[in-house]
This record gives structure tokens, sequence and C-alpha cells, in this order.
């Protein structure tokens, strides 16, 4: 959500960043809409005030026992405030309600250096980091890899979830939980406070993130009780502080470990074979509130990638971060950076992490505010990343450590997680 006042005098901005996103917006209806609302508020507001002189007026009258005939017309003028005051109400209503709709639609500014462009395919590399490895032996993906090996079991995974489901077992589930704990434990080691968060929330707090109107057919609902499960911890740890005044003399960082649901509409066909697109997995995002400071929020969104580049290096793994243009960011991201890892099989990176400076947008809609130097209200900046997500990082692990003996060498940074293990062996 923007401010209205820097939406009226900047309209061709929003238009833009909606037509650039890809939404189907248009802020001249907004305006328009905001422009009646204001109207009928001063209508309504100048009844009521009118309404209530007469009301006073007709009480002294009648205390002071004056004609009763001034007592009656001044009787049947607030009738008649009544009476417009009704309509004008109801007027209001609706035009509100349409309002706020349209409000939600707004698109957050893109930054000045943000890409411009139509997909995934305009993003601009920033840096890559690792060598890709060579092999020597026939290359094995990480489906073929999984099964040989006792780790993975899409077969019945399928058979009890349907699409998309798998089973992880003996080291491959290991594997899933060691990468996260890794996760988690340098996220602490930075200051982050680590939470286990609600998995279902009510709508508003995916509203209030910015997931919900235009997200909505991608998440699960639970319509019997009011609740939706998340496709991301981001919705719990911001929500965590929805309508509070919050103390950021320090930036409030937080880690969320949780599963996730997505329900991947209009990826049919897509990335269907093994780990890389599935309905359920596991993640460990960060989520950072700072003051509202531009320049502050962009350093800490350069930290939080940097947390993620150190993930990855330490499980030794080729990667590139990537300037996230136009037409790839979602409504609410105002600067975005992706880091893909490299997956041999695919011949080519893969997305494994999103990083997101949101600016105040998702503060206004949750309501999150701090107070500054001056004791003034304001609204926060609000950031996000992934630390890691899990089974898709096994991927990269399982296929850029495969040996030639049909072992998967375990790098040093997972195997006090892993019992000790140096290799994953058939079984």
């Amino acid at each position: 959500m923007l401010d209205m006042k820097w939406v009226r005098n900047h309209p061709e901005e929003v238009q833009l960043a909606a037509r650039q996103k890809g939404i189907d917006f248009n802020v001249q209806e907004l305006l328009a809409g905001d422009q009646l609302r204001r109207e009928l508020l001063q209508n309504t507001d100048a009844l009521r005030q009118e309404r209530n002189t007469l009301t006073s007026r007709i009480a002294a009258a009648m205390r002071l026992g004056e004609q009763q005939n001034e007592v009656d017309t001044w009787k049947a003028q607030v009738r008649q405030c009544n009476d417009k005051l009704a309509q004008f109400e109801a007027k209001l209503t609706e035009t509100e309600q349409q309002f706020n709709r349209l409000q939600l639609l707004v698109p957050n500014i893109t930054s000045a250096d943000t890409p411009v462009g139509a997909s995934d395919e305009d993003n601009i590399e920033v840096r890559q980091v690792g060598e890709i490895p060579s092999f020597e032996f026939p290359l094995l993906d990480h489906v073929e890899l999984g099964e040989q090996l006792g780790l993975i079991d899409l077969r019945r995974g399928v058979k009890v979830a349907g699409s998309r489901g798998y089973y992880l077992k003996n080291a491959g589930l290991l594997l899933h939980r060691a990468v996260q704990q890794l996760a988690l434990d340098l996220l602490m080691d930075h200051g982050f406070t680590v939470m286990d968060v609600p998995l279902m929330v009510r709508q508003d707090a995916l509203v209030g993130t910015g997931f919900f109107p235009l997200g909505e057919d991608q998440c699960y609902a639970l319509p019997e009780d009011g609740l939706w499960l998340v496709g991301t911890s981001e919705v719990s740890l911001v929500s965590y502080y929805s309508n509070e005044i919050v103390d950021v003399t320090e930036p409030i960082r937080m880690a969320g470990v949780s599963a996730c649901f997505r329900r991947e509409v209009g990826s049919a066909g897509r990335d269907v074979r093994g780990l890389y697109r599935v309905h359920q997995f596991a993640k460990v995002e960060q989520v950072i509130i700072a003051p509202n400071d531009a320049e502050m929020s962009n350093q800490l969104l350069e930290e939080m990638v940097g947390y993620s580049e150190a993930i990855l290096q330490a499980l030794e793994l080729p990667y590139r971060v990537m300037a996230v243009c136009t037409g790839d960011m979602s409504q609410k991201t105002h600067k975005q950076y992706d880091i893909e890892t490299w997956m041999p099989s695919r011949h080519q990176f893969g997305e494994t992490h999103s990083a997101s400076n949101l600016l105040d947008f998702q503060a206004r809609r949750c309501n999150i505010r701090y107070r500054d130097e001056a004791g003034d209200l304001q609204y926060c900046h609000t950031l996000n990343n992934t630390a890691v997500a899990s089974p898709r990082i096994l991927i990269p692990l399982l296929e850029n450590h495969q040996q030639a003996d049909g072992t998967i060498r375990i790098p040093k940074a997972l195997q006090p997680y892993m019992r000790g293990m140096e290799v994953i062996k058939p079984q």
C-alpha cells in the first residue's frame, strides 16, 4: 500500500509500475474513487454538524418554552437531515468498499536500478560465484541419485499425496533437516530471533503482507475455519508485529522455520520432474523490520543476500546473484535479488533464493509503526529473504556432489548435522 497523498501527486509513476509488473490496474479509477470518497465524507460531516446544531437548538428552545411552531420546523429539518444522511452514508459505504478494493491493487514503485523487463529471462546477472563442475562419468539427476541411494520416493509420494508428492527418507531426510539447521545457526550468530511460526493464518495476515488479493489462487484455503495455509513464513513473521508500535533503534531480525504450501497454479507442465516445484516444502526465511530509511533498508537487503551466499558457499555450491526485472516482480516488491544455484541435470542455474526490499509498502498494510527521534509515528520498512528452501536445495546438493562410485560427498559444513557422515552410500 502506498501513501494516497503520494499517489495523488505521482499517478503516472503508479500506472507505469502497474504496467511494468503486469498488474491490471487503472490509477485514474482509484483517484476518481478517492475524490468521490472525500466529497461524500465532507457532505456527511456537514449534515451531521447541521443535525447536531438543530438538535441543540430544539433542546434549548424546549427548555426556554419557545413557540412550538419553531420547534416543529426544526424537527422537520432534522428528519430531512437524517434522510439525506442515510443516503450519503449508504453511498459512502459503497464507495469506500470499492476504493479499498482498488487500493489493495496499487503496486509498489520499483527502485531506480531495477532492470525493466517482461519475465525472468530479462533478469540481469550481478555476480557469479564458484566453479561449475565437470564430470568425467555419466551424470545422474537428483531423482536417479535419490532413488538409487534410498533418499527419495516419488512414486509413493504421488500415490499418497497426488501430483508433486514425495517422501524423503534416511540420509535424504537428514540432509533436508541439516541444511535448515545450518541456516538457523548462521542467522542466530548474526542476531536473528528464530521462530517456529503459525502455518494456518487468518486472511487479514495475507492481505496485510501483500499476498492477497492478487495471490489468492496460490494458497490453500481452510474455509470451514476461515484460515489459509502459508506459502512462506514471511506472512507469520511480519504479521507478528501487525497493528503495533515497535522499537527499531536496532532493526528487528527474525528467522522463521516452517513448512510451506503452494498450489503452483499456472505451473502445470513446468518442472514436473523431481523436487524442483512441489506443493509442500520447508523453508528458513529471513525477515527484517527497520526504520523508514531507504539507504539503510537497501544496505540490509545486501546484508541478507550475503547470509544466503554464505550458506551456499558453506554447501560448496556454485551460484549467481540476479537483479530481478520489473516483469518478474510481485506487486509488493520495490527491489529484488534472486539467487540461482547450478543444477547439473538442468544444464543451467535454478532459482533457490529470493530477497526483497518492500520499503513501507507492507508495513502500511500491516500498520507497523515506530516513533522517530522527534517522537512522530512513521511506518517501518520490511525486507525478506530465503535463507534456505528444501527440498529444492537438495537438487544441487545431490547433483553437484555426486561421485563416480555412485556416492554423494557431504560438504564439511553439513557433516556435524549428518551424524558424522562424510558420504552418502548405496544402502
